[in-house]
C-alpha cells in the first residue's frame, strides 16, 4: 500500500498534515531525517507509516514507559502489530516480544535507549530494520531542557546500522540544540523538517500573583467550563502538587496527585484514572505527561513559574491536541524565580540555565503578545499578533519603535555581535563602564544613542525586541544578542514594530486588582454540543469495557466531526476524519445508533450492515475466523456474509477463503449427490459449501456475459 492508503486504511484521514508527506517520502527513500514538529502536530505519523509501508519493522527509542505503553495501545486499537520492550513488563514477556518481533509478526517495537543499547550489540545486523525512530531526541543535547546523558550512547545506532535511516524527532529544540541532535546521531545530510510551532487553538493567559482565593476561583473556573472534559496542574515540587489536589478536591471537584516520591503503583493508578477520564484534572510535577497523546485536555495550568521556555511550551502543548480550543493559564511570583535560581544554580551549567529562566521571567513579565514570543523563542517570525492571548485580548499602550529598534540593532552589529543585553544596555545609555572602554565600544557612532532612556527602559525595550524576534541569544557565546534576518530588515526600513510603552512596578494592590480577572462563563449547549455529549457518553461506556482509553477509541475532534456531519449509515461514518477500517466495524454501530436515534430515527443499521462490516475488514486482508473474533461472530456467519457478498458481485478475489482442491472437491460431491449433497461433505468443508457455489455461479454468470459480447 501507499503511504497515502496506509494513512485512509488505519488512522481514517484522507489527507497529510503540512510536513507529514515530505517526512514519510525522506524515510521511503532511506534517507537520514530530523523532525521539529510542535506536540499534537502528527510527529508519531512520520515514522509509523514507513514502518507499514516498507518490509520489516522499525525501532522506536522513546524515553518513557508511560508514552510507549499509550502508543503501542493506540496503535493496537488501530489494527497496527505494535508491541513495547522495558522494565514495567517481567522478563518473560520481553523476550516473548522480541521472538515475535524477529519472527515477523510485529511493524513497531517500542524501546527504552538504555534496552535498545543493550539489544543491539546481540542482532545481526541482517536484522530486516527499516527504521530507527528517536523520539524526544532533544535529551541528546546538553542545550536541550531535559538532557539524558544515555541518548549521547545513540551514536551507536549508526555505527551498527549504517544503511538503516534514523529519524529524530522533538517539539522543542532551538538552534544549537538541532546541531546537537544532527551532530550526536552521526546523521548523514539529514532532511530537515522544522514545523510551525504555532498553537492557535492554545489561549495563553498570566496572572502574576493573585493570591490563592483569587488562584482557585480561576482554577474552578476552568474546570466547571470543562466538566466532562481534562486538566493538568503543573506544580513545583511535591508538596505543593499534593496540597492543590486537596484544594481542588475540597472545591467537589474530582483529582489526583502525582509526583515522583509516590510508588509505581500509586503513580501508575493516578496515570490510569486520567487516561481514562475517571478524574478531571490531574496535579503534577514535570515528571507526568510526557508521550500521553490524550486528545480531550482542555486546560494546562502552572501553578508557578517555568524553570524554561522550551518545558513551557511543550507542557502547555499537552492541551488541544485534536485542535479544539484549549487554555493554558501560568501564575507566577518572585518567590518562584528564587526557587528556581536556586535549582539552576545547582544543576551543573548554571549559566545556561539562568539565561532560560531569565528569558521565561520575560514572557511572564511581557507586554507584548505571547504568541509571538514563544515563536520567535523557537526562530519562527510572526508577522502579526495572534488575538488569543490576555495582551492581545486586553492590549498595552503601544508606540512605533522602530527607531529604537534600529539603534539597538545598529549598536549590536557594530560592535560585532560581541555584546549582551546589559552591556547593549549600557552602550545605548553611553556608560563608561571599564569592559566597554576597554574594548573600544565606547568610540563606536551609536554609543549613547539612546541615553534619554534609562537602565530599567532599555531593559523593556530589549527584551520586546528579543521577544518579537529581532535578535537571537547565542547561548554558546556568552549570552551575546545577534541579530535575525527580521532584525535586518528593521535596520534597512524593511519592516517596522511596534512597542508595549513601559510602565513602572506596581504597586501590590495594583497587581492584586489585575489579577482579579473575570471568571470564565459557562455557555449553555447546542444541539450539535448535546450530541457531542451524548457520543463522549457512548465512549467512556466502550472504553470502560474494552480497557482502553478513550481517546484511542475516538478523538474528541472525530466526535465533533460526527456530531456536526451525523452519519446514519457505515458508508457515511467512513467517511469522517479518524475513523479507519478496524474502528469502523469495532465501534461505528453504536454511535450510528445513538446519531440516528438523536435525529428522530429508528436506531436500526440499514439492512445489510452487518454484511457490510464483514466486507471491510475482509478486503482489509482480514482471514475469516480474524474476522470472526473481531466481530462475536460464529464463522459460518461470516462464510454466509461473503456468499452473499459474492453473489452481489461485492467480493471478487477468492484465493483467500478456499484452496483450490477444497473447491473441487465441493463440486464433485454436489455432482454425485445433488439433493443432499451437504451432508456428504466434511466438518471441514461444510463451511465453505455456501461460498463454493457462490463462486461457481459467480463464475457461471461472469463467463456467460463474456460469451453473450463475443
Amino acid at each position: 500500500m501507499t503511504p497515502k492508503e496506509i494513512l485512509k486504511k488505519f488512522y481514517g484521514y484522507d489527507s497529510f498534515r503540512s510536513g507529514q508527506a515530505e517526512i514519510i517520502d525522506a524515510a521511503m527513500q532511506g534517507r537520514d531525517s530530523l523532525v521539529l514538529m510542535p506536540t499534537g502536530g502528527g510527529k508519531s505519523l512520520c515514522f509509523q507509516i514507513p514502518a507499514l509501508a516498507r518490509d520489516g519493522f522499525a525501532v522506536v527509542v522513546s524515553p518513557l514507559i508511560a508514552l510507549m505503553d499509550d502508543q503501542t495501545a493506540a496503535l493496537q486499537a488501530n489494527g497496527i502489530p505494535a508491541a513495547a520492550v522495558h522494565s514495567g513488563h517481567n522478563e518473560s514477556d520481553n523476550r516473548a516480544v522480541m521472538e515475535a518481533l524477529f519472527e515477523g509478526h510485529i511493524k513497531l517495537l517500542y524501546i527504552s535507549p538504555e534496552r535498545l543499547l543493550q539489544e543491539i550489540d546481540r542482532w545481526s545486523d541482517r536484522i530486516p530494520v527499516n527504521l530507527f525512530a528517536v523520539d524526544e531526541a532533544h535529551c541528546i543535547s546538553q542545550w536541550g531542557h531535559d538532557f539524558r546523558p544515555v541518548y549521547t550512547d545513540l551514536a551507536r545506532i549508526k555505527q551498527k546500522y549504517p544503511c538503516v535511516p534514523i529519524m529524530a524527532l522533538t517539539a522543542t529544540a532551538d538552534r544549537l540544540c538541532r546541531r546537537d541532535i544532527a551532530a550526536n546521531l552521526n546523521l548523514a545530510d539529514p532532511f530537515t523538517w522544522t514545523g510551525s510551532f504555532d498553537r492557535p487553538n492554545i489561549s495563553l493567559q498570566v496572572v502574576n500573583n493573585p493570591g490563592m482565593k483569587n488562584k482557585m476561583r480561576l482554577i474552578a473556573s476552568l474546570i466547571r467550563k470543562h466538566p466532562n472534559d481534562s486538566g493538568i496542574i503543573y506544580c513545583l515540587s511535591r508538596k505543593s502538587a499534593e496540597e492543590m489536589t486537596e484544594r481542588i478536591n475540597a472545591l467537589g471537584f474530582r483529582a489526583v496527585c502525582y509526583h515522583a516520591g509516590m510508588t509505581t503503583h500509586e503513580r501508575s493508578a493516578a496515570q490510569k484514572a486520567f487516561i481514562n477520564g475517571t478524574v478531571q484534572v490531574v496535579c503534577a510535577t514535570i515528571a507526568f505527561g510526557m508521550g500521553i497523546d490524550k486528545s480531550n485536555i482542555r486546560y494546562v495550568v502552572h501553578n508557578n513559574l517555568p524553570s524554561n521556555i522550551e518545558s513551557y511550551y511543550q507542557e502547555i502543548g499537552r492541551a488541544g491536541r485534536d485542535g479544539l480550543p484549549a487554555h493554558a493559564m501560568l501564575f507566577y511570583s518572585m518567590a518562584d524565580m528564587i526557587t528556581l535560581r536556586n535549582f539552576a544554580e545547582e544543576s551543573g551549567r548554571s549559566s545556561v540555565s539562568n539565561e532560560k529562566l531569565q528569558q521565561m521571567l520575560k514572557f511572564a513579565q511581557a507586554g507584548v503578545c505571547r504568541r509571538r514570543i514563544l515563536l520567535s523563542y523557537f526562530g519562527e517570525t510572526a508577522a502579526h499578533d495572534c488575538g488569543n492571548c490576555d495582551i492581545c485580548l486586553n492590549p498595552p499602550h503601544r508606540f512605533d519603535g522602530t527607531t529604537l529598534a534600529q539603534m539597538a540593532l545598529s549598536a549590536s552589529i557594530r560592535v560585532g555581535g560581541k555584546a549582551g543585553m546589559y552591556m547593549l544596555n549600557d552602550i545605548l545609555r553611553g556608560s563608561l563602564k571599564s569592559d566597554i572602554r576597554r574594548l573600544g565600544f565606547d568610540r563606536i557612532k551609536t554609543f549613547g544613542a539612546g541615553r534619554d532612556l534609562n537602565v530599567a527602559q532599555w531593559n523593556h525595550y530589549l527584551s520586546q525586541m528579543v521577544q518579537l524576534g529581532l535578535f537571537e541569544i547565542a547561548y554558546d557565546e556568552s549570552n551575546h544578542l545577534h541579530p535575525t534576518p527580521f532584525g535586518m530588515d528593521v535596520v534597512y526600513g524593511r519592516a517596522r514594530i511596534e512597542l508595549a510603552r513601559y510602565v513602572p512596578e506596581q504597586t501590590k494592590d495594583e497587581k492584586q486588582r489585575r489579577g482579579r480577572i473575570p471568571a470564565l462563563d459557562v455557555p449553555t449547549l447546542s444541539p450539535e454540543e448535546e450530541l457531542f455529549e451524548q457520543l463522549k457518553t457512548i465512549r467512556m461506556a466502550i472504553s470502560q469495557k474494552d480497557g482502553i482509553a478513550p481517546y484511542m477509541v475516538f478523538s474528541d475532534a472525530t466526535l465533533h466531526d460526527m456530531a456536526h456531519r451525523r452519519p446514519k449509515t457505515l458508508e457515511e461514518m467512513a467517511d469522517i476524519s479518524g475513523v479507519g477500517e478496524r474502528k469502523l466495524v469495532r465501534f461505528g454501530s453504536r454511535f450510528i445508533q445513538a446519531i440516528r436515534k438523536f435525529e428522530g430515527m429508528t436506531a436500526t443499521l440499514p439492512q445489510g450492515s452487518s454484511m457490510k462490516q464483514t466486507l471491510i475488514l475482509y478486503n482489509s486482508g482480514m482471514p475469516v475466523p480474524e474476522i470472526a473474533r473481531e466481530r462475536g461472530l460464529s464463522e459460518s456467519t461470516v462464510y454466509s456474509h461473503i456468499a452473499k457478498l459474492i453473489g452481489e458481485d461485492m467480493i471478487t478475489q477468492f484465493g483467500t477463503l478456499l484452496t483450490r482442491k477444497q473447491y473441487e472437491d465441493i463440486l464433485d460431491i454436489r455432482r454425485r449427490y445433488p439433493d443432499n449433497y451437504s451432508d456428504h461433505l466434511s466438518e471441514r468443508l461444510r463451511p465453505l459449501a455456501g461460498v463454493a457455489m457462490a463462486i461457481y455461479n459467480y463464475q457461471q454468470r461472469h463467463a456467460a456475459a463474456r460469451t453473450q459480447n463475443h
